[in-house]
């Protein structure tokens, strides 16, 4: 049995865990029809809310955080636990939404790196579907130089002053904190002289914006921050070592753009817009069932997405067993990106000029999905960088040269004058 607070009071094998997710499930959770995917759009704010709402229905059942720790709001149960609630949960309605990146990425970086009233107060809050929490990382200036951040934080009596910019934020207009990397020291090489914070996004010295993507959704956002004020009790980590902290953020990053979380809670689409591509639907409205060559395209990309949904759980295992080092995260990181290209590449080819005018939607969707192409080869850094971290940590090659390597920031050439 599971009590409401999401404590487990009598082990169970996966199998009882499972019948009885199974049950509640079906009593407790919307059912999808396939036909009509429930929305979940992440930017419309309604979807955000009825996030919120699934999200409270899991913690009150006893299914929220099933990977989490007890003493900060989950079950403390192992991976094969959460892939059998994912497999249970696949037929309804789940707050995929607040998978990434509330849980998968900030939950699991202050899990790992935040003080113990940071882990108990906001691990618990999200689990309880009270906080959304977002990545204040990059900037206009840094490209994915994200230690040449040049956001400062200074020391004002007992408080913390953020000022400077944030850009590329997933979804922060509807969050409530954010982890935002900032400079408190700019005598020492840009590496040393970072913090992480955690700050309200409500906060009035932060003004938040809207950035529209070339297909039409507005999902990222860009934020100025002007005399953001923060108690010591938001630092993450220690001053002046935020990038240990960052460097643990984006590992979990890297696993969660790439599906190979344990945080991540259901899986599936979220909503129609990511539905996975259906290949044969697509071969017979086009009338290409029977051509080889139609066939071996999809055969390609099918083949990738298998091998995709089986590798999360071989590094998962690797770097548990310490086989494979943390970065091999990138891996998930960069094969996925691989495999999400490839598929859309494979449905415009077979639609064709029908990916851009087809009837009844279904070619539409496929050229709309181009148009957005490009963003799996730059989140959680970009594809090239994810080579990079694979080639100098995980298969131990020479580090590339770097101009600024021990060099005190207040010395290095950036966009804007520092120190």
């Amino acid at each position: 049995m599971t009590e409401a607070t999401g404590t487990v009071t009598d082990v169970e094998s996966v199998d009882e865990f499972r019948a009885r997710a199974r049950a509640w499930l079906a009593e407790n959770m919307p059912p999808i029809d396939p036909a009509h995917p429930p929305a979940a759009h992440r930017d419309e704010e309604r979807c955000w809310l009825r996030a919120r709402e699934l999200q409270k229905r899991l913690y009150g059942g006893g299914f929220a955080g099933i990977c989490f720790p007890r003493e900060y709001g989950g079950l403390g149960l192992d991976y094969e636990y959460q892939k059998a609630f994912n497999e249970e949960s696949l037929s309804y309605e789940m707050p995929l939404i607040l998978n990434t990146p509330t849980f998968t990425i900030c939950c699991a970086t202050l899990l790992d790196t935040a003080s113990e009233d940071i882990k108990r107060q906001h691990i618990g809050a999200a689990l309880r579907g009270d906080e959304i929490l977002v990545q204040l990382l990059s900037e206009p200036s840094g490209g994915s130089d994200l230690a040449g951040v040049i956001t400062r934080a200074e020391r004002v009596g007992d408080r913390w002053v953020l000022n400077g910019a944030k850009t590329w934020s997933t979804s922060a207009f509807a969050a409530d904190y954010g982890l935002c990397l900032a400079r408190t020291n700019w005598d020492v090489p840009k590496h040393e002289g970072l913090t992480m914070f955690l700050v309200p996004i409500k906060h009035p010295g932060i003004t938040l914006r809207h950035i529209q993507l070339l297909n039409g959704t507005k999902e990222f956002c860009e934020e100025f921050l002007d005399g953001v004020d923060v108690g010591d009790d938001a630092v993450v980590g220690e001053v002046n070592d935020g990038w240990s902290v960052a460097s643990r953020q984006l590992y979990h990053e890297r696993r969660a753009v790439g599906m190979g979380s344990e945080f991540a809670s259901g899986s599936g689409s979220e909503g129609g817009r990511s539905t996975p591509v259906n290949y044969a639907r697509l071969a017979a409205a086009t009338g290409q069932s029977d051509n080889e060559r139609v066939q071996q395209i999809a055969g390609r990309a099918l083949v990738h997405r298998a091998v995709s949904d089986q590798l999360g759980a071989h590094i998962f295992r690797g770097v548990n067993d310490g086989s494979l080092p943390p970065a091999a995260g990138s891996l998930l990181r960069l094969f996925h990106a691989e495999t999400v290209t490839l598929e859309i590449d494979a449905g415009l080819a077979i639609t064709g000029t029908a990916g851009v005018v087809g009837a009844e939607g279904e070619g539409l969707e496929t050229g709309v999905r181009y148009l957005s192409r490009q963003t799996v080869c730059i989140g959680g850094g970009t594809s090239e960088l994810a080579r990079n971290v694979i080639g100098e940590r995980v298969l131990n090659f020479p580090r590339e040269y770097a101009a600024d390597r021990g060099v005190p920031f207040n010395q290095v050439k950036h966009g804007q004058a520092g120190g």
